[in-house]
């Protein structure tokens, strides 16, 4: 029997017959890139079908791929990322269990999957006969995520391969928002898909617990057969729908300029459609596959995903394709325990969202994860940074775009308010006299603050700590560049952005190439600011550690004692108040304490570190202020609500149960 992995050789004869008597012949051939928004060099043909009782996908297909770079290559690295839940082995399902103290491969047989690539052809010889997995990150040997495939002639610089593709993927029960949850299918990572070559080799990494993904642009040509009836979202545009082979239908899906491929279906969506128009940027098909159980939640998935194309299209640049589409997943019990929710992924002109049963009207979902996903159709989906090693160029950006769109009044006039998870999230509750803070909810500070020093953001992402990925990845990118705005301005700050925006987009820049940006557009340097938050795990926190007065005829001498309690370096103000004089002094942050002395006629009243709380990294503002006259009823108040209200959730949830 076949493992979920290459097909056992005894079988590699009959298959490869069978795929490859199609009328087309492959061949290697020599061209150049054409006049396109993208290099294009890596483009499918696939057709697949689903059988929802056997819980597979059959599907045969094309690859033709092109050595954009300067020297030849003698081999093949294809992603095969569903083989991370093929068993316990794999190096994600070890990473995850690292993080979560169990692992998930305590779920039952049938939930796990896999990819089994049968055919890789080209004149005539199937190359999977020669290919075998291999673990150039980790040296694990029982990983089946990368396959490497000899060639019998090298491809040289600018010369094309053409290659039949044939494979079984045995889609699993919801891993890493992928699988299946009863008859609602999210399909994403399902293919062999081709590495990133590079003039300095292949850029391939196998699949770990704490990335995303990394691949190159090209055309997508797919035909998906399901069940008669099922409603079936995908990238691209629908460009046929007709009635297949054993009573399914096919539903065809093209798009150029892409660099992957997803797709939904199932019998339960409720479609909707909305134009997207605005002035000075190009008209959008929004297409929202809801939930019947959501109904009444289309206006607040489109209101949202309107705002980003809005926003993002004026601030860095426009959304170029025609269409974009929402897919409302499954609601999930506790999905944090199994990992089985589908909620708020990114693929080209597709995404998950991500909402509850009873969502609360003035709280932020589904809205935040809907403008997130939404953005990620630029930083992601566009500028298509190497997620696998610098994660934060797509994550990072797109959280501190997030919270700017959520915080305009004009997309969202009534403003949000914080909101508790209750019923093991799938319903909110609103706290209206709590409002929603771009500072602290929308840059993650309270996530980020735990494991603010655990990697310096420098290491390659797929390096990290896999339970601090998201902290350093999201958390931190949009806490300084937070920071920067509160340095150097917004405007400065957009600048940036948007030329990063439009040099980078289908290109895959590296951050040495954002940082040289950052420093053109602001006509000055920031590598000392870029060392501090980019290059260290240095953890930010500044606190006003003394204040004494002296007495005297002529009035008070006023001692103030500032310290630097985390090992990071900032330039940081210390704002005086005496009675109605407020002094502003210069700290240059290095020291690790520095008293300074005032005098006035008046006593101190209040002092406060970083007063206009520019540095945003700070882990904890608690200590940043002085006061001589505390308000120490309401800092009680508000931890003994904040208790109670964990206590109040976790008796309604029992009794829900009870």
């Amino acid at each position: 029997m076949a493992r979920w992995g290459i097909a056992s050789p005894a079988v590699l004869p009959v298959i490869a017959v069978v795929a490859l008597a199609t009328p087309a012949p492959l061949a290697r051939v020599s061209q150049e890139a054409a006049t396109t928004a993208s290099p294009r060099n890596a483009s499918y043909q696939i057709n697949a079908t689903l059988d929802p009782v056997k819980n597979e996908i059959l599907a045969t297909g094309r690859l033709n791929w092109r050595n954009i770079t300067r020297n030849p290559v003698s081999a093949l690295r294809f992603h095969l990322y569903w083989n991370a839940w093929r068993d316990s082995r794999s190096s994600w399902m070890r990473e995850q269990a690292l993080v979560r103290g169990r692992s998930l491969a305590r779920r039952p047989a049938e939930d796990f999957g896999g990819i089994d690539v049968t055919v890789l052809a080209t004149g005539g010889r199937n190359l999977v006969t020669n290919a075998k997995f291999i673990a150039p990150d980790d040296g694990n040997a029982d990983d089946r995520t990368l396959l490497a495939v000899p060639l019998d002639t090298p491809i040289a610089a600018g010369e094309s391969l053409e290659l039949e593709l044939g494979w079984t993927a045995r889609i699993p029960r919801t891993f890493a928002r992928t699988g299946r949850l009863g008859s609602y299918y999210f399909i994403a990572q399902w293919f062999p898909k081709i590495g990133v070559l590079t003039d300095g080799g292949w850029n391939a990494h196998q699949f770990h617990a704490a990335t995303e993904f990394f691949s190159d642009f090209g055309g997508y040509d797919v035909t998906l057969t399901v069940p008669p009836g099922w409603t079936v979202g995908a990238t691209g545009k629908l460009a046929s729908t007709e009635a297949g082979n054993a009573g399914g239908t096919r539903h065809r899906f093209v798009q150029a300029d892409v660099h992957d491929f997803a797709w939904t279906t199932g019998p339960d969506f409720v479609e909707h459609r909305e134009r997207f128009e605005e002035p000075g940027l190009p008209p959008v098909e929004m297409r929202l596959l809801l939930q019947r159980e959501h109904a009444g939640q289309e206006s607040r998935h489109f209101r949202a995903t309107r705002a980003a194309l809005k926003y993002y299209g004026t601030w860095f640049g426009p959304y170029p394709y025609e269409q974009i589409t929402i897919v409302d997943p499954v609601t999930v019990f506790n999905p944090a325990s199994q990992g089985e929710s589908t909620g708020g992924m990114e693929y080209p002109t597709l995404f998950t969202a991500g909402t509850r049963w009873w969502p609360s009207v003035e709280g932020t979902q589904p809205e935040a994860v809907t403008v997130h996903e939404a953005g990620h159709q630029f930083w992601y989906g566009l500028v298509a940074t190497n997620e696998v090693e610098n994660a934060w160029m797509d994550e990072g950006l797109n959280t501190y775009a997030t919270a700017r769109v959520m915080d305009q009044n004009e997309a969202f006039p009534n403003g949000f308010v914080a909101t508790g998870r209750y019923f093991g999230g799938l319903a909110g509750w609103a706290y209206t006299d709590v409002r929603w803070s771009r500072g602290i909810d929308g840059n993650r500070l309270n996530a980020f603050r735990p494991m603010a020093s655990y990697d310096a953001q420098s290491t390659p992402t797929w390096q990290y700590w896999p339970g601090s990925a998201g902290a350093i990845t999201y958390n931190k990118t949009a806490l300084w560049l937070a920071t920067l705005e509160r340095m150097i301005g917004w405007d400065a700050t957009r600048a940036i952005l948007g030329v990063h925006f439009k040099r980078g987009a289908y290109r895959h820049p590296t951050p040495e190439e954002f940082f040289a940006i950052a420093a053109e557009v602001y006509n000055k340097d920031l590598s000392w600011f870029f060392d501090a938050v980019y290059r260290a795990s240095a953890t930010f926190d500044y606190g006003v550690a003394q204040v004494t007065s002296e007495s005297t005829p002529a009035g008070f001498i006023h001692t103030i004692v500032v310290r630097r309690y985390g090992d990071g370096v900032f330039p940081t103000p210390v704002r005086v108040t005496c009675g109605d004089t407020i002094r502003l002094l210069f700290w240059n942050g290095a020291e690790r304490w520095k008293a300074f002395e005032v005098r006035d006629a008046a006593p101190v009243t209040k002092v406060e570190v970083d007063p206009d709380r520019v540095l945003m990294l700070d882990v904890n503002y608690t200590n940043n202020s002085w006061a001589a006259h505390p308000r120490t009823a309401d800092a009680a108040g508000k931890w003994a609500m904040r208790w109670l209200t964990w206590v109040q959730e976790v008796l309604l949830t029992y009794a829900f149960f009870a």
